[in-house]
């Protein structure tokens, strides 16, 4: 028997485990698609938020719509991405294509916090590698979150982090809730010492207006809360269809399953698959 299931699903162990015992193949999705299904997608919606932010574009569209016009004022100020700093807090696939999209396009500096990510590597995507996570903070304009989520990263920004920011840095989180300290970042927006916060993701799905922790972040002019879509276009739903269809023509056709992965849980069977 072969089970197809996605990314997200594959982060419970207990199924994993419990799937593997009855000798079930699992292969997750997106496996194969090149580029994968959405890490453009994401990375351009965390861009969208961060550029957002950095015009004011919320805030100034609810003052047209209210008002009908506005003029030139002080609070109405934006700032450019070109000549700025953004930090990356992961290097991988998606945190790459932020640097492109940020250094290439908009000619920011792009400084990037990866431990499993070597120097040489970051050059070539136009990232400047950073060893000290804090170091890297204190000169950032711009922070965006693009690392995965385990015992050494839940709420790699926290307190610490937020004291190191520059007043008025504007973070950015597409990736998995509890990369930051969610506490800690409600204090730091009450306490106005961002510029501008861009979620996407959250530690409890779905937000609500009372009741949870970020329910105080709800109708800022500094906060944009994005409910787990930046995935979601239709060329990425595209992409992940078909290769949904492709594992699955696999299984009917007695095929062994296609595997591009890289997590061990997955590199471990030995049944039925075929590791690309």
């Amino acid at each position: 028997m072969k089970v197809v299931r996605t990314d997200r699903e594959l982060e419970c162990p207990e199924i994993d485990a419990g799937l593997r015992a009855r000798g079930v193949e699992l292969v997750t999705l997106p496996d194969g698609i090149s580029p994968e299904y959405a890490e453009e997608t994401v990375a351009e919606g965390a861009f969208a938020l961060m550029i957002a932010l950095a015009r004011r574009m919320p805030e100034i569209g609810r003052a047209m719509q209210s008002e009908g016009w506005i003029w030139p004022a002080q609070s109405w100020l934006g700032r450019d991405i070109a000549g700025a700093t953004l930090g990356l807090v992961g290097a991988g696939k998606i945190g790459r294509s932020m640097a492109r999209m940020a250094g290439q396009g908009f000619r920011a500096r792009v400084l990037g916090y990866d431990p499993h990510v070597d120097a040489e590597a970051m050059a070539a995507a136009g990232i400047e590698k950073a060893c000290d996570l804090h170091a890297m903070l204190r000169q950032c304009d711009f922070v965006s979150l693009h690392c995965v989520l385990n015992a050494a990263t839940r709420h790699v920004i926290g307190r610490a982090e937020f004291a190191c920011l520059k007043p008025g840095a504007i973070l950015v989180n597409v990736s998995r809730g509890a990369l930051i300290d969610e506490a800690a970042l409600v204090e730091a927006v009450l306490a106005g010492r961002l510029g501008g916060v861009g979620l996407d993701v959250y530690s409890q799905e779905p937000l609500a207006r009372e009741g949870h922790l970020l329910s105080p972040l709800f109708g800022r002019d500094d906060v944009i809360l994005f409910p787990h879509l930046t995935f979601f276009t239709n060329e990425a739903m595209q992409r992940l269809s078909d290769d949904t269809l492709a594992r699955c023509f696999e299984i009917l056709d007695g095929k062994p399953v296609q595997i591009r992965s890289h997590d061990p849980r997955l590199r471990a069977q030995r049944h039925n698959v075929a590791f690309a």
